[in-house]
C-alpha cells in the first residue's frame, strides 16, 4: 500500500519560462506605445484605453516607461499583462496574446487618425515688436529714481544714522525708503506687498513705473518738508541759560 509520495511531481519551470519570457518581449514591444504615447500627448505620466472587439487594453505610462498593460475582455476576468506586480497566470496571458494583434491595430489607427490634426495650423505668425526702446526708457527713468534715492540716503544717514527706513504717504499710498550707509536698499509704494520701485531685485515693470512715476516727485518734496520742518524745530533750540 502507497500513499502516493513515490509519484514524481511535474515542475513548472518550463511554464514559467515560456510566461517569462512571452512577458518579457510584450513588456519590450508595449513600452513602444507607452514612449509614443508620452510623446503625443506631451506629459511625463498617463494613460490611454484601445478598444477591440473582444476587449479594452489599457496602457499606463509614467515618465515615458510603462507602468501596466491591462487586458479587460468582454467577459471574463481582466488580466495584468504587464504590472509591477507579479507576473499573470498562464492561462490569462495566453488569452490575452489571443487579442494582442488586435490591440496593436486599434494603436496604430488611433494614432493615424492625428495625421492630419495640424494640416491646416498656421506656422507663420506675425513678427514680435521689439521692446528695446521701451525698456532702455524704463532704464533710464529707474537710474533717474536711483540717483534720486541715493542722495536721500546721504542725507538720511547724516542726520538719522548708519541705516533705517524713511516712510511718507503720497496719493494715499505709503512710500518706504530703506537706506544702508548713503546707498538706497529699496523704494516701495503700498507696503509689504507693494512694488519695488527700486530694490536688489532688478527694474519694476513699464506699466508699474508709469502708474507711479508722477508721484516720485511728491515724495521728494514730503521728504524735503520734513528736513525743512526739522531744521526749523532745531533754530528754536538754545544752549544758553536763562538769565
Amino acid at each position: 500500500m502507497t500513499d502516493g509520495t513515490e509519484k514524481d511531481v511535474h515542475t513548472t519551470e518550463g511554464v514559467t519560462e515560456r510566461r517569462d519570457k512571452v512577458v518579457a518581449r510584450v513588456r519590450s514591444h508595449a513600452g513602444q506605445i507607452a514612449r509614443e504615447l508620452a510623446l503625443l500627448q506631451g506629459g511625463d505620466y498617463g494613460q490611454e484605453s484601445f478598444e477591440t472587439a473582444a476587449a479594452t487594453w489599457t496602457v499606463k505610462y509614467e515618465a515615458g516607461d510603462i507602468q501596466y498593460l491591462r487586458f479587460d475582455p468582454n467577459s471574463g476576468e481582466e488580466t495584468y499583462v504587464i504590472s509591477t506586480k507579479q507576473p499573470p497566470e498562464p492561462d490569462a496571458l495566453e488569452r490575452s496574446m489571443d487579442d494582442y494583434g488586435a490591440f496593436i491595430d486599434a494603436y496604430n489607427e488611433y494614432v493615424a487618425s492625428f495625421d492630419d490634426v495640424l494640416a491646416d495650423v498656421p506656422d507663420e505668425f506675425p513678427a514680435i515688436e521689439s521692446a528695446a526702446d521701451l525698456v532702455a526708457d524704463r532704464d533710464r527713468i529707474v537710474r533717474r529714481i536711483h540717483d534720486v534715492g541715493t542722495e536721500m540716503a546721504g542725507q538720511l544717514q547724516r542726520y538719522d544714522g548708519e541705516y533705517g527706513t524713511y516712510s511718507t504717504t503720497v496719493s494715499g499710498t505709503r512710500w518706504e525708503l530703506k537706506w544702508d550707509g548713503r546707498e538706497v536698499s529699496y523704494l516701495r509704494v503700498g507696503g509689504s506687498d507693494g512694488t519695488y520701485l527700486l530694490s536688489q531685485y532688478g527694474p519694476p515693470s513699464a506699466s508699474e513705473l508709469r502708474r507711479l512715476a508722477d508721484d516720485v516727485e511728491a515724495f521728494v518734496e514730503s521728504f524735503n518738508d520734513e528736513i525743512a520742518d526739522l531744521e526749523a524745530d532745531l533754530d528754536r533750540v538754545s544752549m544758553r541759560k536763562d538769565e
